[in-house]
């Protein structure tokens, strides 16, 4: 997996682009980017974050494929808001 700093990760996806501030699903406030992480190995290279568990074993949401993941902090709360999306 990559790791961008700031803002320069925010075109590091699979889908559309990250945005650059979300909204806290804690206390409604302002959360701005801190980094993105893309996994980025070639096909049957390295470890998947999708390989950690199996999607809809038991009924549980698990991701299938490789992911972005970007990571924000929260301006008012200090809590870690994050999202990710798939390849």
């Amino acid at each position: 997996m990559k790791t961008y700093i700031g803002e320069t990760g925010l075109d590091n996806t699979f889908q559309e682009s990250f945005k650059k501030t979300t909204k806290c699903p804690k206390c409604g406030g302002n959360a701005r980017i801190m980094f993105v992480g893309c996994e980025d190995y070639p096909e049957d290279k390295g470890n998947f974050i999708c390989d950690l568990h199996e999607n809809m074993k038991d009924n549980k949401y698990w991701v299938h494929d490789a992911i972005a993941c970007a990571v924000y902090l929260c301006e008012d709360c200090f809590e870690a808001v994050a999202e990710l999306n798939q390849a």
